[in-house]
């Protein structure tokens, strides 16, 4: 049977240099889309690393025949919770292929080679050279296992062919023609390829062949897949420019906050630019203070001096503020921390109508978590982030909680009084507040710790490392009474906790970064909960059933990936913010499927924010970068139904962070 050829690759088209990657390694890409500049071809790498310098991936020609190899620059080894360098190419629906890729190993002592019926970084079989022999190696997140090896002599010195073929169950590896390992495994039927290399490890050529049964098959598939999701997208809304904006010199990146300043119906966004203190981004501060009309787009009110330079969108925490009516007048105050001050500002002209010096610095240094160069930078907190808590049980929400960057909580009343403090391990970076026990009085869920209402530790996760990036709180589950936490915590993973400590589920799925919890999927019980990864395996999205069951993964190919839920349609079935590029994003189905794609108009895309906006109860979604803001809507009119109205139970709009997880519970209101 004749071979078609799916995917050939002698990397000519590049040009000699780095494969395009953040030059900082920074956490930009958590909650930014902000893609690698240049050239990558039909590649794209699907790994960010703090720990990296450079870049991993270099097109070289270095034997003067002008000959180009993509070269994997980086000295590591497989470890637990560490991702290795991966570059990925293909079609992700391939399912029986030959891959040949020629490479040489210029060091025998960690594995080099290729992957195959590559699902994410984390899933996915590999073929390597490997020190003393071949392997057959098969990655199910944290698991790494030996499907077959071959003990035999390779040459670092020579590029080799290591070639694989795959037929249904049964895998056969070759080296220089010879077959070396087989093995039989079900677990990926499919899949598309990626280059792999623990050491410096050259790449000369790449191949991807199938049969003409198999490539008529995948045809087919791709055809139906196509006309599937036209018809998908054909049932949704289409997107609508609503409002444009322009930010002139006052934007930024994600600081932003909306309120009604004014004590009207007019809808207000207050945007903050940083300047960052003393080390990366672990003392920033805010510089600048812009109050703006969302109808009309005009100045209300600023503070501080607006610039123009990209450094102001260069913020990977959150700036300290909020709008919120924390006095009860009718007019929404501005709560902030600025110059070592804790702040309340009038909405309506930025004026400081109440203000105390920050706490001291009085904790022994060493007792503060992941306190830079173990000493404190100024004699007063700098605050990180500040929520709108209810410690003391009044009818409505009216104290403060500050924090620092790890390590410490206060809580300070309306008329900014402190009340209290709490340190203990780690404090995660937005802590949730919810009278969980139902006596009138929030308790605080901070990182692993469950605080009570005086600011004592009720109790705390058994979970010895990293910490929790985001929480939300919910009945996901219809056969649980109670409510249930759902938080993703870096390398510990997805976890469903019970109020009283006790994890129900546990899924180290990568390095956990973001979470949400909507009717994603309506046939199925409870609600869905849909996570995200960042550092190290970047960009791989799961969804989950209500007990935490995976449904499917999906990696996607690019950063800033917001999996917020928006309701759209406005028929009770949430869809899922990407980001707002109109090749990368839009809004996903409960399966996975982009179904909303934002027009090739220009628009900015390196934030994105849902927001009911415009009336009705639908979302819209506000998209921005330091120069422009645009709203999108629905086009045409919402949809009628006999249950009424659509208003899901929301994040309150006065408690926004960046480190927000996001939940949109069903809730039908007769007109």
């Amino acid at each position: 049977m004749k071979n078609i050829q799916l995917f050939t690759e002698n990397f000519r088209e590049f040009g000699l240099g780095a494969f395009p990657y953040d030059h900082d390694h920074s956490a930009m890409g958590e909650y930014h889309f902000y893609p690698e500049q240049g050239f990558k071809g039909s590649w794209f790498d699907p790994i960010a690393d703090w720990d990296f310098k450079g870049p991993s991936w270099l097109v070289t020609s270095p034997h003067m025949d002008g000959v180009h190899f993509m070269e994997q620059q980086r000295v590591t080894k497989p470890r637990d919770r560490k991702a290795i360098p991966v570059l990925r190419a293909g079609d992700i629906r391939w399912t029986d292929v030959t891959v040949t890729v020629v490479m040489c190993a210029p060091i025998t002592t960690q594995i080099s080679g290729f992957l195959f019926r590559y699902q994410t970084s984390m899933m996915h079989y590999g073929l390597f050279l490997a020190p003393g022999g071949i392997e057959l190696q098969r990655v199910n997140k944290l698991e790494r296992k030996v499907l077959a090896r071959c003990e035999t002599d390779w040459n670092p010195d020579i590029f080799h062919e290591l070639k694989v073929t795959v037929t249904g169950s049964h895998i056969e590896g070759y080296l220089d023609g010879r077959l070396c390992v087989k093995a039989d495994d079900t677990m990926y039927t499919a899949g598309c390829i990626a280059l792999c290399a623990c050491m410096p490890a050259q790449y000369a050529s790449v191949s991807v062949t199938t049969d003409e049964k198999t490539f008529a098959a995948l045809n087919k598939e791709r055809c139906e897949y196509e006309q599937k999701l036209a018809g998908l997208r054909a049932a949704h809304a289409r997107p609508v420019l609503y409002k444009a904006i322009d930010l002139n010199d006052f934007g930024a990146g994600r600081q932003i906050r909306f309120g009604h300043l004014t004590g009207t119906k007019e809808l207000f966004f207050i945007m903050c630019q940083p300047q960052l203190r003393i080390y990366k981004d672990r003392y920033p501060f805010i510089s600048c203070m812009t109050a703006v009309s969302l109808d009309t787009g005009k100045i209300l009110w600023q503070i501080g001096e607006p610039r123009d330079d990209e450094d102001v969108i260069k913020l990977t925490t959150d700036l300290p503020f909020q709008i919120y009516d924390i006095d009860n007048d009718g007019y929404d105050e501005v709560i902030c921390s600025w110059d070592y001050q804790l702040m309340i500002l009038d909405g309506r002209t930025g004026e400081v109508k109440k203000s105390v010096q920050t706490p001291l610095n009085d904790q022994a240094p060493e007792t503060v978590q992941s306190l830079e160069f173990g000493v404190y930078a100024s004699n007063r907190l700098n605050v990180d982030a500040i929520r709108i808590v209810n410690v003391r049980g009044k009818e409505r929400p009216s104290d403060i909680l500050i924090k620092d960057r790890y390590s410490r909580i206060w809580i300070y009343t309306d008329q900014l009084a402190c009340l209290w403090k709490f340190s203990h391990r780690n404090t995660g970076h937005f802590p949730y507040a919810y009278d969980f026990n139902g006596d009138g009085k929030d308790e605080i869920f901070s990182c692993y710790n469950m605080i009570d209402s005086n600011g004592n530790l009720e109790w705390e996760l058994p979970v010895p490392t990293d910490h929790t990036d985001e929480i939300i709180i919910g009945n996901f589950d219809p056969a649980k009474k109670e409510k249930q936490l759902a938080i993703v915590s870096g390398w510990e993973g997805f976890m469903i906790v019970n109020t009283d400590g006790s994890i129900q589920v546990k899924d180290i799925n990568g390095h956990g970064q973001r979470i949400s919890s909507a009717n994603y999927c309506p046939e199925r019980n409870g609600f869905e909960i849909c996570t995200t990864t960042y550092w190290g395996n970047n960009g791989i999205i799961y969804l989950y059933d209500c007990r935490g069951k995976e449904i499917w993964h999906k990696e996607m190919l690019c950063n800033g990936n917001m999996v917020a839920p928006v309701n759209w349609d406005g028929n009770g079935t949430e869809l899922i913010l990407l980001n707002g590029d109109p090749k990368q994003g839009g809004l996903a189905d409960g399966d996975g499927n982009i179904v909303v794609q934002f027009p090739d108009d220009g628009h900015p895309t390196l934030c994105a924010e849902v927001l009911n906006i415009t009336g009705d109860a639908r979302d819209e979604i506000v998209l921005w970068d330091r120069h422009k803001l645009y709203v999108y809507t629905q086009e045409g009119p919402a949809p009628q139904d006999k249950r009424g109205e659509y208003v899901p139970y929301k994040y309150p709009m006065y408690n926004a962070s960046n480190y927000r997880g996001e939940f949109s519970f069903p809730r039908w209101v007769k007109k």
